[in-house]
């Protein structure tokens, strides 16, 4: 994890329905205290962005991940590179035929590896999307990345591992990290280059500011 404050949920609970249910509601009402942390903290630093805050007293930037199944880093790295150039409805769309192939839910890298490219074709991913999600999934597979390893490291080391596989760059990888580990302090210089100088002002909530002024700029 990166240095500065951090948006780490606390982790599931072993044992039982009702221990997981628990656990459930304390990540949901940590994670409702960190963005109101991290909003307090852009409202002080940057005044443009208190006016994007003020102007949206409800704003939640995991509403539109409430819509996907629950994944881990390899299973958003998955959605991630099927969502590659194309739009979000049509991403979820194929990420749900994948999964609804493994029983309604997010397969593993084993039970990845094990298909073959021409299925996965089938379920509308392009041959080369194909190809790299199954040199991802051979990958965690036989242990070349392991998301264990990969949570102890900062932001920058991810992307240096993770990019090594052809078909994936920093913006998958950044994608991938927000969904499934919540980094804080990401900006997507793709998404918004005019601002990425302006950025520094914004540590340790990069990642929480992104989103606001993508919903400002979608809203404008």
């Amino acid at each position: 994890m990166t240095g500065g404050a951090s948006l780490a949920l606390p982790p599931d609970e072993p044992h039982g329905a009702t221990g997981r249910g628990q656990a459930g509601r304390r990540r949901a009402t940590a994670r409702a205290q960190e963005i109101r942390t991290g909003l307090a903290w852009l409202h002080a630093a940057d005044p443009v962005l208190a006016r994007v805050i003020d102007d949206r007293p409800d704003f939640d930037p995991d509403v539109w991940m409430q819509r996907l199944p629950a994944m881990d880093l390899f299973g958003a790295l998955v959605f991630q590179v099927i969502g590659q150039q194309i739009s979000v409805i049509a991403a979820t769309a194929i990420f749900a035929r994948l999964t609804e192939r493994f029983g309604s839910r997010v397969p593993d890298a084993h039970e990845l590896a094990s298909v073959d490219q021409e299925t996965l074709r089938g379920l509308g991913l392009s041959w080369r999307k194909a190809a790299t999600v199954l040199d991802l999934a051979r990958r965690f597979s036989d242990g070349r990345l392991s998301e264990t390893e990969l949570r102890e490291l900062p932001d920058h080391e991810v992307i240096r591992r993770l990019t090594e596989v052809k078909g994936i760059g920093a913006w998958t990888v950044q994608g991938a990290l927000l969904i499934a580990l919540r980094r804080p302090d990401l900006i997507r210089a793709n998404d918004l280059a005019q601002v990425a100088d302006l950025a520094e002002r914004w540590r340790p909530y990069r990642s929480l500011a992104s989103s606001l002024l993508l919903a400002a700029a979608r809203s404008s």
